[in-house]
């Protein structure tokens, strides 16, 4: 696999970081997670549970290793730098200036480990007015402005259904970290990454600019482009309170629709800028899809060339053909079910392994293998390093 012997030593909790380490360790990482002394990975505990795991914990700590170390103990603090000596990747989300505290800053690591990876996720970044700030995903959306232009249908700020920041974060830092493991092969040095969820959304905001960007004012929504200014370009309620998307404003998606529709008259107010001059084909769509149930016009749109469907929960799309056919929904051998592999390689391809480890599993395995004997590892159990 791409990431065979590639080690990989992980600090960070929730979403961001574990969903990034679980990618590594599906391609061949060997992930390391280090988790806090009191109470372990929050995800344990978050959600439904099967069996007593949730789902959450399931969904993005397989396949890993899991140990405890009580990193406010000299002895703790010497383990997890003798640890990260020996991995190629380290990665931390505590508030900026925690980990320096903890004696495992990259400072620390690098006079270790000069090769090290070592990658710091948080919300704000390592510097800035805002590096003391609390925040988690919904926060540092409102500073970014994405939750002013994802509105519901009161046009008021709703909650994303997708954690963006977190997410998106994740894969900021997934595509750095293999950046600097690529430049480590023709340098042999490592480096220091500072990866801030807000960052992330401003980088996912290239399509939304024009507005704010050409004329130093926020969009109207109801005129973008992306944000359903144009009546093509929208969600419609039917008459079973489930609603179907046009999802292509092109003109000869808009054709399509149209023709299918009996109404060719309304192409021309299709060709108008986003915005006001598109509401009668708007008004159009929204009485006649609330004319009838998703299912209807789910068949009635199969086969037609146009950016449609029906708007599915969460349990409607875990069983959908195509996202089977993909296996990005897989089961393993008790029936529970899992998000599948996104990047599908045709050589080295990724392998799922539903191996989840208990809190501290590998703690002692892993002291073993920094050299401390069975007595050694007594000792330090008693003193509350682990």
């Amino acid at each position: 696999m791409k990431l065979e012997g590639i080690r990989v030593l992980d600090l960070s909790l929730f979403l961001p970081g574990p969903v990034l380490t679980q990618m590594m360790a599906d391609h061949g990482a060997e992930v390391i997670k280090l988790e806090p002394i009191t109470g372990g990975e929050p995800n344990r505990e978050i959600g439904p549970k099967r069996d007593g795991m949730t789902v959450y914990f399931a969904n993005t700590h397989r396949n890993k290793k899991s140990i405890q170390l009580n990193l406010k103990t000299e002895e703790g603090r010497a383990v997890a730098l003798d640890l990260a000596s020996q991995c190629d990747v380290m990665i931390e989300a505590f508030r900026p200036g925690v980990a320096a505290r903890l004696g495992v800053g990259y400072e620390a690591v690098r006079a270790r480990n000069p090769g090290i990876v070592y990658c710091s996720m948080s919300a704000w970044g390592q510097d800035g007015p805002y590096v003391h700030r609390p925040a988690h995903d919904l926060t540092c959306e409102a500073i970014a402005g994405v939750l002013s232009i994802n509105l519901g249908p009161d046009r008021r700020p709703a909650i994303p259904g997708v954690a963006g920041a977190d997410m998106l974060s994740s894969m900021m830092s997934l595509s750095a970290i293999l950046m600097a493991l690529l430049r480590r092969k023709d340098t042999g040095q490592g480096d220091y990454i500072d990866v801030a969820m807000a960052d992330s959304l401003i980088a996912a905001l290239a399509n939304n600019m024009g507005t704010t960007f050409a004329n130093k004012q926020p969009p109207d929504v109801s005129s973008e482009r992306a944000l359903g200014g144009y009546a093509m370009y929208g969600i419609y309620e039917t008459s079973d309170d489930r609603h179907v998307v046009l999802g292509g404003s092109e003109y000869h998606f808009a054709e399509a629709v149209l023709t299918k529709l009996g109404r060719l008259d309304l192409l021309d107010a299709c060709k108008t800028p986003p915005g006001p001059g598109q509401n009668p084909a708007r008004e159009f769509l929204r009485e006649t899809f609330r004319s009838n149930t998703m299912a209807h016009w789910e068949q009635e749109f199969a086969g037609v060339d146009a950016a449609f469907a029906g708007v599915k929960n969460l349990r409607e799309a875990c069983d959908d053909v195509q996202i089977r056919h993909r296996q990005m929904i897989v089961e393993d051998e008790q029936g529970w079910e899992h998000i599948g592999l996104p990047m599908k390689f045709k050589n080295e391809p990724g392998q799922l392994k539903f191996k989840f480890a208990r809190l501290g599993e590998h703690t002692e395995e892993v002291l073993e293998s920094l050299g401390h004997d069975a007595a050694a590892r007594a000792k330090m159990k008693v003193a509350g390093v682990f």
